[in-house]
């Protein structure tokens, strides 16, 4: 039989421990990285993860009275720190003072030690990315920052008032949702640009098909088709980076799928993964067989703008009250159309609608599974259109090929679903 009083002892132990860990490793961290120099460094930092986990496990009303008396000679080493090394950064001190909380997390409860650890990993990550963090900073001009600025604070003052109900003057639309939704797909696109600018202006063939595709896969074939036309023996490349990022718009309605309607991921799991993986294969052997020249650049703009984001909005509100009175006067053919003419101009929008509308029961998941791949199929013709609008043939040809195979496995099991 185990002792209670020994069990607690040795959760107590270990969560302790945690706290040792978490600032073990900020520490390491900062004295790697020479940012702590004579302040704080592998040392230190453990030493600050366990004031936290022992005053929080005995003596949780002086934890307020702890940080306090710890923050008069934290200041004073930062202000000596200053003085000596010429260095006005507030990132060790800041860091010094989280590592603190977070040991009191350890000790606070299980769900403050699982978010402890989580939020000391992120830490340490955005500690040791100091260069890339940087790096991307430079290469957003000030037009960008700009841009983004506005738009996020946009964002965070119209959320919270739009009203969270269908009002009879939008039809029955539910305004707070679809800003919700506009949100939500213009934030996936961000975080695939802030990563296709911290990897570079150039960079790798994959990447820039992958990154790109996140972002605006239309975008990626017209600057892939367009530098073609400049160098015409760049067209293996370019198809490559073109069927790259145009087969990524499938997994990136699959994460769209997850998150407004888990239920139906399932389904559409099976066509959209069956294209995506029939992509990648053919394209691969475009890779292969292409020449060495390896690195491109395309013309991806910020997605935090505003006129974009609102058009969105305008398409997604439009194809949620189009989908649902075609389907309301014509059944499940309606919805199929609506969402072949709806691909021609966006994915997302289509995808969101459909998995909204299943997941209120308004159609049924095959209709819904067959309508987002009519919409994913529609929006690929688009791209095949473009290579040959504005690429050579050559690229047209090559694009028209890898993509139809792609479509023909899409098209055949929707079919025999």
């Amino acid at each position: 039989m185990v002792d209670p009083a020994t069990d607690s002892l040795l959760v107590l132990v270990f969560r302790v421990s945690i706290a040792f860990g978490i600032g073990a490793l900020i520490g390491l961290e900062r004295e790697q990285s020479e940012s702590g120099g004579t302040f704080a460094g592998s040392r230190t930092f453990p030493l600050f993860g366990l004031v936290g986990a022992l005053v929080q496990a005995f003596f949780p009303a002086m934890l307020p009275i702890v940080v306090i008396a710890l923050v008069i000679p934290l200041t004073v080493a930062y202000g000596g720190k200053v003085w000596t090394e010429h260095d006005i950064g507030l990132t060790t001190l800041t860091a010094a003072l989280l590592t603190l909380l977070l040991g009191a997390l350890t000790t606070h409860s299980e769900q403050g030690t699982l978010l402890a650890i989580i939020v000391g990993g992120v830490i340490t990550i955005l500690l040791s990315a100091k260069g890339t963090i940087h790096g991307f900073a430079d290469r957003i001009n000030e037009a960008e920052r700009r841009a983004s600025i506005k738009f996020i604070l946009i964002v965070l003052v119209i959320l919270p008032t739009l009203p969270d109900r269908g009002l009879d003057i939008l039809l029955g639309l539910n305004p707070r949702f679809i800003w919700l939704m506009v949100v939500f797909v213009t934030s996936l696109s961000f975080v695939a640009y802030v990563l296709s600018r911290a990897v570079g202006a150039k960079r790798s063939l994959a990447v820039t098909g992958i990154l790109g595709g996140f972002v605006s896969s239309t975008a990626t074939t017209v600057s892939m088709a367009e530098r073609t036309t400049e160098t015409p023996t760049l067209y293996q490349i370019c198809a490559f980076s073109t069927v790259i990022a145009s087969i990524v718009m499938f997994p990136r309605a699959l994460v769209e799928i997850a998150v407004v309607n888990p239920a139906l991921l399932p389904r559409v799991a099976v066509p959209l993964g069956a294209m995506t993986v029939t992509g990648v294969l053919v394209a691969g052997v475009i890779y292969w067989l292409s020449p060495t020249e390896r690195e491109m650049e395309a013309n991806i703009k910020n997605p935090f703008r505003l006129r974009p984001a609102l058009f969105f909005g305008a398409v997604f509100a439009l194809v949620l009250l189009v989908s649902k009175s075609a389907n309301s006067w014509f059944g499940a053919s309606g919805v199929y159309v609506t969402a072949f003419v709806s691909g021609l101009a966006d994915v997302d929008a289509i995808t969101l609608t459909l998995s909204t509308l299943a997941a209120d029961g308004a159609i049924s998941p095959d209709v819904a599974t067959t309508g987002i791949v009519i919409g994913a199929i529609s929006n690929t013709l688009v791209k095949v259109g473009l290579a040959w609008l504005l690429g050579t043939r050559q690229l047209g040809q090559l694009v028209t090929v890898v993509l139809g195979v792609v479509l023909a496995i899409g098209i055949v099991i929707i079919v025999l679903l």
